[in-house]
């Protein structure tokens, strides 16, 4: 393809100036680089592009034409620029979310909300990480960034602490456990723990309380949604383990209550992965800023490492 974006420049440099001497100035060329390189166009095309002796300058069909496609082509070129400049600035982006907790769209909806105000440029998305290898997706440039409490050792990734939380059993209030300062991982076998639908090494009811302890509930049963899950406690079709920011406003409505799992509590971390490359750039950094902010002020037991 002969063809160049620079060809396009000289020819609007041309129309704008009228002039060979003036587009030559423009463009930081002689005026003998400039003619050379229309002439060569002409000669490739065998086409005359503009006549030479007129005054004002006037435009061939075939000058026309280059000229239609440079208006339609140039200013696309140039805003693409001006946004791979940005994006090397680290001002836009995308932040495609992949999310590994069903109840944290409580602070990410609200920080989602108010970063799309300040950032506009930036293209944002969410998709729940149960349904695929979230991580492996991250890794690969899927997504972006992935919430969960599950860090592993990624080449290229890293893991930004967002907060300290503690898992709490939520039983029926006059459940027999309710009156217990803590449980051990037997009481539950002869309970129906509810959870989210998601495989059981991701819980961390099961991966960290019941399985080191060798424990199997009576029955599994599963619910999209936690209001349902504590709609279901509430109605005693059994208990469920969720983190205490999620638990907090039931509680307070005496609709529930909390029981802690085990003697010392079963505590996580939550975190945001992402690649190593953008860890840096304005745009994530902001997001990250903002979702520690918005978490610390709307869930409540939640503490900063």
């Amino acid at each position: 393809m002969y063809l160049e974006l620079k060809h396009l420049q000289t020819l609007i440099a041309l129309r704008d100036t009228g002039s060979l001497v003036a587009a030559a100035e423009r463009l930081h060329l002689t005026q003998s680089a400039l003619s050379h390189q229309l002439k060569g166009l002409e000669t490739y095309f065998d086409a005359v592009l503009f006549m030479r002796k007129s005054r004002p300058l006037v435009f061939t069909s075939a000058g026309e034409r280059l000229l239609r496609l440079a208006d339609q082509v140039m200013p696309s070129v140039h805003s693409t620029e001006d946004e791979l400049r940005r994006m090397g600035a680290g001002v836009v982006g995308r932040i495609n979310i992949a999310i590994e907790c069903h109840s944290c769209f409580e602070w990410l909806l609200p920080t989602m909300d108010a970063y799309r105000k300040k950032w506009p440029d930036v293209e944002m998305d969410l998709t729940l990480g149960f349904s695929f290898e979230a991580l492996p997706a991250l890794q690969q440039g899927v997504v972006d960034l992935v919430i969960t409490s599950d860090p592993q050792p990624l080449d290229e990734i890293y893991f930004e602490p967002l907060f300290r939380y503690e898992g709490l059993l939520a039983v029926h209030r006059e459940h027999a456990l309710a009156d217990q300062e803590w449980i051990e991982p037997r009481d539950l076998r002869t309970e129906t723990l509810i959870t989210y639908p998601v495989e059981r090494e991701r819980l961390e009811i099961f991966s960290h309380f019941l399985q080191p302890a060798g424990v199997e509930p009576a029955a599994v049963r599963s619910a999209e949604l936690t209001a349902i899950m504590l709609q279901l406690v509430a109605s005693q079709r059994g208990v469920c383990a969720l983190p205490n920011w999620a638990l907090h406003e039931y509680i307070n409505r005496d609709y529930v209550s909390a029981v802690r799992l085990g003697k010392t509590g079963l505590h996580g971390t939550l975190y945001a992965a992402i690649r190593n490359a953008e860890k840096d750039k304005l745009f994530m950094q902001e997001f990250l800023t903002l979702a520690s902010s918005i978490s610390f002020q709307n869930l409540k037991g939640i503490t900063r490492l």
